[in-house]
C-alpha cells in the first residue's frame, strides 16, 4: 500500500540556514524504521490528536482530522500509517529530552497564617514596552500588597518559585475544590537559572542538578536560598483559567488541554504545532511512544529539542524533574507534505 511506495527511502532534504547556523535536514523515513512502534497504544495517540486537530485550518490537516473523527478509531495505528509519512528533522543538534509538569500546591483565597505567599494578577500598570521590577524588587518593596491582586495564598514560596517557572498549575483548597491558574504576564526580566548558579558557586556538579535537589537545598538554606531564588530576576504574574475544568489537563499552546505522557511541546521553527510525533527517549527509562505537539517552551529550541508532559502534581514533577536524556524524535506529516520536501531532482 501506501507506505510501500517510500521503503528503503533515506533522501536527505538540506536547506540553508541564517548565517553561522547549521543546516536542517530532513529525511523521509519508513515506519519500520520507528523503533517500538508496532508496540505502543495508538489509540491513546489517536485521541491526543483529536484534542487539537479541529483547530488546524490547511486543508490537509483538516480532511486527515475529519477521518480521524469518524472512522480513525477502527484501527488507529492503520490511521496513522496509512495517511502519515515519518520525517527526521535534524539541524545539526543533538537530540535532548527534558520533561515539565503541571505543579500543584496547597492554597486558600485569603491570607492565613499558613498560606500567606500570593499568587498575584497583573498589575495595571505593567506594559509589554520595557522591563519592570524584578523579582527581588518585587519581594522587597511590597508594591503589589493591598491592592486586590492577589487571587490565591499558598504556603510554600520555593513551589510558589516553580509554579512560577512552569507558567500554570493547579492550587487545592482546603475544601477539595481546584484553582487553575495560567500565565498572564511577565516583568520583562530574562529568566536565569538558579540550577546553574548552584553549579556556579559550587555546590553541586552539573549532573547532581535537579529541580527537587534545587528544592531541597533551598529548604535546607533559608537566607542563602532566598538569595537564590532572587538570583532569577523574572517574574510571572497569573490568570484564573476558568475555560477549561480544573481536574482537565492545563491548556498547550494550543490552547487546548494537554495530555500526560502523549503531549511533547516543541520548537515551532521546526515542528508543525498539531503534528504527531515519534519519540525514542533513551537514558535509564527508554521510552518509545507516539504523542503530539501541542505546546512549546523558551527553552525549547531545535529540530531535535523537546519537553514531554508528565501531568499534574509532586510525583508528576519528580518524573520530570530528573529528565535530561538523548535519543530521537520523528514528525509524522501528512503524505504529500512528506514527499514534498524532496530535492527536485537534478538536471
Amino acid at each position: 500500500m501506501l507506505r510501500a511506495l517510500g521503503a528503503a527511502l533515506a533522501l536527505g532534504l538540506t536547506m540553508t540556514g541564517s548565517a553561522g547556523q547549521a543546516e536542517t535536514t530532513r529525511s523521509l523515513l519508513d515506519f519500520e524504521d520507528l523503533r517500538g512502534w508496532a508496540e505502543d497504544d495508538h489509540a491513546a495517540a489517536l485521541d491526543a490528536f483529536l484534542e487539537t486537530c479541529p483547530d488546524l485550518e490547511a486543508p490537509d490537516w483538516s480532511a486527515l482530522c475529519a477521518f480521524a473523527q469518524t472512522e480513525g478509531d477502527e484501527d488507529p495505528r492503520r490511521f496513522f500509517e496509512l495517511f502519515f509519512r515519518p520525517v527526521l528533522i535534524e539541524d545539526g543538534r543533538p537530540a535532548l529530552f527534558t520533561g515539565y509538569y503541571e505543579p500543584e500546591l496547597d492554597g486558600a483565597r485569603r491570607r492565613t497564617p499558613r498560606f500567606r505567599y500570593p499568587l498575584y494578577r497583573t498589575p495595571p500598570e505593567l506594559t509589554r514596552n520595557a522591563p519592570w521590577l524584578t523579582r527581588q524588587e518585587i519581594a522587597t518593596s511590597g508594591i503589589l500588597e493591598g491592592r486586590g491582586l492577589e487571587i490565591a495564598w499558598v504556603d510554600d514560596p520555593v513551589e510558589l518559585f516553580f509554579l512560577q517557572v512552569q507558567g500554570s498549575g493547579r492550587i487545592r483548597l482546603q475544601d477539595g475544590s481546584l484553582i487553575r491558574v495560567g500565565y498572564g504576564a511577565g516583568n520583562g526580566h530574562p529568566y536565569r537559572s538558579v540550577g546553574r548558579e548552584l553549579v556556579r558557586r559550587g555546590v553541586y556538579e552539573p549532573y547532581q542538578v535537579s529541580a527537587q535537589v534545587i528544592r531541597n537545598w533551598v529548604r535546607r538554606n533559608p537566607a542563602e536560598g532566598r538569595d537564590l531564588l532572587f538570583h532569577n530576576p523574572s517574574y510571572v504574574f497569573f490568570r484564573e483559567v476558568t475555560e477549561v475544568p480544573a481536574d482537565r489537563g492545563p491548556l498547550g499552546a494550543m490552547n487546548r488541554s494537554v495530555t500526560p505522557l502523549r503531549t511533547v511541546a516543541v520548537d515551532p521553527a521546526h515542528v508543525p504545532l498539531g503534528a504527531p510525533v515519534w519519540i525514542e527517549k533513551d537514558g535509564q527509562t527508554p521510552m518509545r511512544r507516539l504523542m503530539i505537539a501541542q505546546d512549546t517552551g523558551s527553552a525549547i529550541k531545535g529540530a531535535q529539542r523537546a519537553d514531554i508532559f508528565f501531568g499534574t502534581g509532586a510525583e508528576a514533577g519528580r518524573r520530570a524533574g530528573r529528565l535530561r536524556d538523548p535519543g530521537r524524535m520523528v514528525v509524522l506529516m501528512p503524505i504529500q507534505r512528506a514527499y514534498a520536501m524532496l530535492p527536485e531532482p537534478l538536471q
